[in-house]
C-alpha cells in the first residue's frame, strides 16, 4: 500500500497547494530516530553547537522571503505577523547560542571532601548532561516559533540533544523549508545534519513517542492529543519526560474599583487581546470575571463596540473552524448565556469574533455550564458577571491550570499589600505559571525570567517552553564521587579548563 501523501493546503480556500512529502512509515520513523541518535556526538563541542545555532538563525533570515511566503500560504496569518514570528524564532536560536557559550546551564557544583562534617563528606562533583534524542511535536498556531526551528528545537539542540520533529500538517512546506535552512547551517559548522530530522503523519507521531531511542518529548497542541501522547510516554517500558502544552483558559479578574476607574480602557485591551491572531494564541484571555454593576455594564458596552468592529478572520484550517463554530454554538445555547456579539461562522472560510456573558453564580457549582470553563480555540471569550468577592473565589476554585492569570486593579489597589489586590494575586498564583497585573497575556517575551507553562492541563510538567530555562527540560544531573582528577570530565576539574561558572563548597554559615 502506497504511503499517504502530505499536502500543503490553503486555509483561505481549503484547496490543496502542492504535495510536500509522504507520511512516514514505522521503518522510516525508526530510521529518522536512529540517524538523529547517531548524530548526537557532533553536538558534544559547545563552541560548534553555539556556532550552529547562530548560523541557523542567519540562514533562516536569508530565506525569510520564501519562508514567510510559504507560511502565509499555509496559515493565512499574514506577512506582518509572520515577519515578527520569524524574528522571534531567530532571536531564540541566537539567545540559546549565548547560553551555550556561557555554560551556566550545566549547573556545575563541586563539594570538596570534608572530614569535619557529620558524617564526613566525600568529594562530589555534579553537572548536567544531555538526555538524548528529543521528539518535538510542532504547533499549529506558530509555524516558526513553536515548530521546526522553534523554541523546543533550539533549546534541545542547545542542551546537546538531537531532534526529530513531527511536522504539523497545517504547514508542511514551511517546515521543510526551515529544515533545509537548519541542515545548511549544520553542514557549514561541522555538525551532522541529522541532528534535526523530520517525520510526517499522525501514525508517525505515535510511533515516535514510543521509540526506545527517544529520551524526551516536547509538545504544543490540544488537550486530547497531548494527553494521549503523555500517557503513551508514561506507559513505555522505560518512561520518558513529556513536556506538553495542552490547553489554557487564561482567566482575567477585573475588580469593581478597576472597572469604575477605567472600564473603557480595559474593554478595549480585552478586545484586542482576545481577537489577536483570530484568537489563536495559547495565551488568549478566554474567561473574564467582571462586576455585575454599572461599571461592569460600561465595560460590556465598550467590549461590544470594539469586538463588533473586528473583521471576520481565517482560522488555521477548516477542522479548527468547524470545532470553533460548534463550540461557540453549544456554549451560546446554555440557559442564561447571552451573546452581545455572536461568535461563529463569518462566511464559507472565515469566523466572526464575539463574546458571551453569564452570571458568575451559574459557574460556582458543577453543571451544564462547566463547558464555559474550557478553552475554545478562536476569537471568543466568556465574561462572567460577579456580584461579590465570594463568587470570584468560588469560580476561581473551580478553574483548571493555566498558562496565565491576570488581574486588573485600580490605582489605589496596587499599593496596599494587605488589600484586595494582594488577595487576588494569592488566589491566582496557584492557577498559572505567569501572573499579570494590569496587562494582557498575549505576547510571551523570550526573556530569562519567562515562565510559559502552568498547572495541568496547561502543561504536563512544571517547566517552561520559553526563555533561558527551557533548556533544563533536556538535561539530567550526574554526580561523580571520589573520582581521580585525570578521569573527571573537563567541566568538573579543579583547574576549570573550560572557564565555566560553578559553585564550590562546602559553604558554612
Amino acid at each position: 500500500m502506497a504511503a499517504a501523501p502530505v499536502w500543503s493546503v490553503d486555509p483561505r480556500t481549503g484547496k490543496q497547494r502542492e504535495q510536500v512529502a509522504v507520511e512516514a512509515t514505522r521503518q522510516e520513523v525508526d530510521q529518522a530516530v536512529r540517524s538523529a541518535h547517531a548524530a548526537r556526538h557532533s553536538l558534544a563541542d559547545r563552541a560548534a553547537r553555539a556556532a550552529f545555532l547562530r548560523t541557523a538563525a542567519d540562514r533562516l533570515d536569508e530565506a525569510a522571503a520564501h519562508v514567510i511566503e510559504a507560511a502565509d500560504a499555509e496559515t493565512a496569518l499574514g506577512p506582518g505577523r509572520l515577519t515578527g514570528e520569524l524574528a522571534r524564532t531567530t532571536y531564540q536560536l541566537r539567545s540559546f547560542a549565548d547560553i551555550v557559550d556561557e555554560g551556566a546551564f550545566l549547573d556545575v557544583i563541586i563539594s570538596h571532601a570534608d572530614d569535619t562534617q557529620t558524617p564526613p563528606w566525600p568529594d562530589l562533583r555534579r553537572y548536567k548532561v544531555p538526555l538524548g534524542v528529543v521528539a518535538v511535536y510542532a504547533a499549529s498556531n506558530f509555524p516558526l516559533a513553536f515548530s521546526v526551528p522553534g523554541g523546543d528545537t533550539a533549546s534541545a539542540l542547545a542542551a546537546g540533544c538531537p531532534v526529530v520533529v513531527k511536522v504539523h500538517p497545517d504547514h508542511p512546506a514551511t517546515s521543510e523549508l526551515c529544515a533545509a535552512a537548519l541542515h545548511r547551517a549544520a553542514e557549514e559548522t561541522g555538525i551532522a545534519p541529522d541532528v534535526v530530522t523530520l517525520v510526517h503523519g499522525f501514525d508517525a507521531g505515535v510511533e515516535l513517542v514510543g521509540h526506545p531511542l527517544v529520551a524526551a518529548a516536547g509538545f504544543t497542541g490540544s488537550v486530547r492529543g497531548g494527553r494521549a501522547l503523555f500517557d503513551a510516554a508514561a506507559a513505555r517500558p522505560r518512561p520518558i519526560p513529556f513536556h506538553g502544552e495542552l490547553g489554557s483558559l487564561n482567566p482575567v479578574v477585573i475588580t469593581e474599583a478597576a472597572a469604575a476607574e477605567r472600564a473603557e480602557q480595559i474593554a478595549t485591551g480585552l478586545a484586542g487581546s482576545m481577537t489577536l491572531g483570530v484568537g489563536q494564541f495559547c495565551t488568549k484571555p478566554g474567561f473574564v470575571l467582571a462586576p455585575a454593576s454599572a461599571a461592569g455594564d460600561r465595560l460590556v458596552k465598550t467590549l461590544t463596540h470594539e469586538v463588533s468592529e473586528v473583521e471576520a478572520g481565517i482560522l488555521l484550517d477548516h477542522r479548527m473552524r468547524e470545532a470553533f463554530v460548534t463550540g461557540v454554538t453549544e456554549r451560546a445555547a446554555l440557559p442564561g448565556v447571552e451573546a452581545p456579539v455572536t461568535p461563529g461562522s463569518g462566511g464559507e472560510h472565515t469566523v466572526g469574533a464575539g463574546f458571551l456573558t453569564v452570571d458568575a453564580e451559574r459557574l460556582t457549582g458543577e453543571g451544564a455550564h462547566d463547558i464555559l470553563l474550557e478553552e475554545c480555540f478562536g476569537p471568543v471569550t466568556v465574561v462572567a458577571r460577579y456580584r461579590s468577592d465570594d463568587e470570584i473565589e468560588a469560580v476561581l476554585a473551580r478553574l483548571p491550570g493555566n498558562l496565565t492569570a491576570t488581574v486588573h486593579l485600580a490605582t489605589a489597589e496596587e499599593t496596599d499589600p494587605a488589600g484586595r489586590g494582594a488577595a487576588l494575586l494569592t488566589a491566582l498564583t496557584p492557577l498559572a505559571g505567569r501572573v499579570l497585573v494590569n496587562a494582557w497575556p498575549t505576547g510571551v517575551a523570550v526573556a530569562p525570567a519567562q515562565q510559559h507553562g502552568g498547572p495541568y492541563p496547561a502543561t504536563t510538567s512544571t517547566s517552561t517552553s520559553v526563555g533561558a530555562t527551557a533548556i533544563e527540560r533536556w538535561l539530567r544531573p550526574v554526580s561523580y564521587q571520589g573520582t581521580p582528577a585525570a578521569l573527571l570530565p573537563p567541566e568538573l576539574r579543579d583547574d576549570n579548563p573550560l572557564g565555566l561558572p560553578r559553585r564550590i563548597g562546602p559553604q558554612r554559615g
